[in-house]
């Protein structure tokens, strides 16, 4: 079963509460999604770190219910 965009978003911004959080639907399936998430709580951490923190907000769902997110993080002090 797909993922809505929404409940990605909704998902990241409880575990991530000073998220901003972007998605976009890469096929139209709701299977493949591009996420930019900017957070002041990344500061310091590793790009690895912050993506953890990412999936970990996703609780489980990756490669079951959402099977591919692309994702870029950063800080509001690095980003784009």
């Amino acid at each position: 079963m797909a993922m809505e965009a929404a409940e990605i978003s909704k998902l990241i911004r409880e575990a991530i509460p000073d998220a901003e959080v972007t998605i976009e639907d890469l096929a139209g399936d709701g299977d493949h999604y591009a996420a930019k998430v900017v957070s002041a709580s990344f500061e310091g951490l590793s790009r690895v770190k912050q993506h953890q923190l990412v999936y970990d907000a996703l609780q489980g769902r990756m490669g079951g219910a959402l099977h591919a997110l692309a994702l870029q993080t950063s800080t509001p002090t690095t980003k784009d």
